[in-house]
């Protein structure tokens, strides 16, 4: 026999006997027969996680927000809530930026004020005390134009996604 012959002989005796091990070890894990089409298809996006074939994974970019306080003033309106984080106001895209408008994820962290004392009826119970007692944390899309140094965020398009509860007291 030829060189090559044996080679590619060796191949498949390989791969045979490669296969048939992980059906075997996946019969002894999961005491489950094997599926064969699953297990194949693992190993195919194994080999091409490892050599960078298929599809790019997206990365977001976070953006700089030119029109903090409209923003912030809307998210209030649209959340019913008493403030907005101003450090934790935060818009990202997968978009190109280049493009003439874009969707943008906005997050940001917000608290809504509890009142207690003051008056009850005539009588004064003590001083007003005013404290932070629920922080919130706020998701939302927008459409935004992107600008020299950042996006500038239309206002009337931001649709809340989320609003959760952090820390209630």
């Amino acid at each position: 026999m030829s060189r090559a012959v044996k080679i590619i002989l060796f191949l498949i005796f390989f791969a045979v006997f490669f296969e048939a091990g992980l059906f075997a070890s996946y019969t002894i894990v999961t005491q489950q027969p094997p599926n064969p089409v699953d297990l194949i298809e693992m190993q195919i996006n194994g080999v091409s996680s490892l050599l960078n074939l298929g599809p790019k994974i997206a990365t977001q970019k976070n953006l700089n927000i030119l029109n903090e306080d409209e923003v912030v003033e809307a998210l209030k309106i649209k959340t019913g809530i008493d403030g907005i984080n101003l450090q934790s106001l935060s818009a990202q895209t997968y978009q190109d930026t280049d493009e003439d408008t874009i969707n943008v994820n906005i997050t940001a962290m917000g608290y809504k004020d509890s009142q207690t004392g003051g008056k009850t009826g005539n009588a004064s119970s003590g001083p007003i005390v005013i404290k932070s007692n629920e922080t919130y944390s706020i998701t939302a899309t927008a459409v935004a134009k992107p600008k020299t140094g950042g996006v500038q965020i239309d206002v009337g398009s931001i649709v809340i996604t989320s609003t959760r509860v952090l820390y209630n007291t």
